[in-house]
This record gives C-alpha cells, sequence and structure tokens, in this order.
C-alpha cells in the first residue's frame, strides 16, 4: 500500500509468449517499483483488458504464436488509447515501420535486462502523458467549438423569430441565460432543440 502523499507505482502490462523473458523482465519491472501485470500471449492479453485492466503502459513482444504483437497493438491503440512499446529479437524494418504506424512509443531489440528497458518505459510513459493531453486539449477544443456553433445558430433563430439585429439577439439571448443562471451555450441548444 503506497502512502497517502505517494503516487501509486505506473502499471505495466508485459506482454510476450517466451516465459523466461517474462518472468525475469517482470521481476526486474517490479523491482525497480512498477506494478506488472503479465500474458503470454495477445489473446490472454485481450481477456485481461476486458476485465477491465487499464495498464499506463503495455509492453509486448512481435512475435508470439497466435495472434502476434501488431495485432494487440491496434486493439490496445482501440481500447482508450493504451500506450506500448514493441520489443523484438529482431530488427526488421517493416516491422519498425508496421509499429510506428500503430503509435508505439519505442521499439526495443531483445535480448535486454532491466537497466536497458527502463529510460525507454520513462520517455514513453512521459510521451503518453503528452498525448493524453493533447487529445484532453481536443475534447475541450471541440467542446468550445460546437457551443460557439450553437450560440451562432440560436442567435440566428433568435434574429429570425424577433426580428432583431445580431447583436442585440446576441444580448437577448445573454440576458436570459443570466436570468436564468444558466450557461449560453446550454440555453442556445434548448432553442435549437425546441426548432
Amino acid at each position: 500500500m503506497t502512502a497517502p502523499d505517494q503516487p501509486a507505482p505506473r502499471h505495466l502490462l508485459l506482454v510476450d509468449d517466451d516465459r523466461l523473458v517474462l518472468s525475469t523482465l517482470s521481476m526486474g519491472l517490479q523491482q525497480a517499483g512498477y506494478r506488472v501485470s503479465t500474458a503470454e500471449s495477445a489473446e490472454e492479453a485481450e481477456v485481461l483488458l476486458a476485465g477491465g485492466l487499464r495498464p499506463d503502459l503495455a509492453i509486448v513482444d512481435i512475435r508470439m504464436s497466435g495472434q502476434d504483437g501488431l495485432y494487440l497493438a491496434r486493439r490496445l491503440r482501440e481500447l482508450d488509447h493504451i500506450p506500448f512499446v514493441m520489443l523484438s529479437a529482431y530488427s526488421e524494418e517493416h516491422m519498425i515501420g508496421q509499429a510506428s504506424q500503430l503509435g508505439a512509443l519505442g521499439y526495443l531489440v531483445k535480448p535486454l535486462d532491466t537497466s536497458q528497458l527502463l529510460p525507454a518505459i520513462e520517455a514513453a510513459l512521459a510521451r503518453a502523458n503528452e498525448l493524453q493531453g493533447l487529445r484532453e486539449t481536443r475534447t475541450q477544443l471541440q467542446a468550445a467549438l460546437d457551443a460557439e456553433r450553437d450560440i451562432s445558430v440560436a442567435v440566428g433563430i433568435t434574429m429570425a423569430q424577433r426580428h432583431l439585429a445580431r447583436q442585440d439577439a446576441f444580448e437577448l439571448l445573454r440576458k436570459l441565460a443570466r436570468t436564468q443562471r444558466r450557461k449560453l451555450a446550454e440555453l442556445a441548444a434548448e432553442i435549437i432543440r425546441g426548432e
């Protein structure tokens, strides 16, 4: 259990069909202070994710029996944009390209030990935080644009209904929103729905 003032350890999902690699890296990462969940296949990882597991970062081997790591990478991207780093015993250009296109935050070539993995994990986590911040900003900007559009449409409706100039219609809506202690965007959306 972590102290109230300490952040919870970052949660990693490690996916590799080589049990030796899986156990060695898992132990090393736990000793480094991470919380680690493991899966021996893409299918096993999907079961964990379907059960609600949401790691801060997934570390995925590309070549596994059954579904490969690139398949799992697509699924991770679709599920809440879970960030991931790819592992491979090979440094193949086309695999690196595919991993990059899917959004991999890193590509590491095995064999590697925990000390080699830690800087890549920290860099990937930092990049994942930046990307999440950008997604949140985009969502906020889209909401603001939608609200502005609704206000503009509601002003247009009010202009037509009341035969007012644009500024007068806007002021009327703003005054009405203030009187009702509502946001102007809420009032605008209601006016649009009423039409």
